[in-house]
């Protein structure tokens, strides 16, 4: 499950449009620096045809799916607390819970491994 937990007025090219701000589950990340443990949620922005005031009522509204990490372009990434700048290539994205289960069902073919004596 995601929750919608913001919304912003963004400008398009030509038009301006309301996307809506998604929050994941909470995860327990391992630090590679310090090994410690830390907290954190995913999150991601969609589009949206809302105007403000249904945007604003949808806000806590809880949706099935989850947000998943996808492989993009490299781009740059400021970390607002550090002001830290990194590549990244990858990106945070929506996916509805139908889509998540069938990616989760993928069939897999069983390999048995014949190990023959050495001589």
């Amino acid at each position: 499950m995601v929750i919608v937990k913001d919304f912003h007025l963004r400008q398009g090219d030509k038009t301006s449009y309301v996307s809506l701000e998604l929050e994941g589950d909470l995860e327990l990340i391992q630090s590679q620096n310090t090994g410690r443990f830390y907290a954190t949620t995913r999150r991601c922005f969609i589009y949206s045809t809302f105007d403000e005031d249904t945007a604003a009522r949808m806000v806590g509204s809880e949706i099935p799916g989850s947000i998943v990490r996808v492989p993009c372009d490299v781009h740059e990434y400021t970390v607002p607390e550090t002001n830290e700048v990194l590549q990244l290539n990858f990106r945070w994205d929506y996916i509805p819970e139908e889509i998540s289960e069938i990616k989760s069902k993928k069939k897999s073919i069983p390999i048995t491994l014949i190990e023959y004596p050495r001589s």
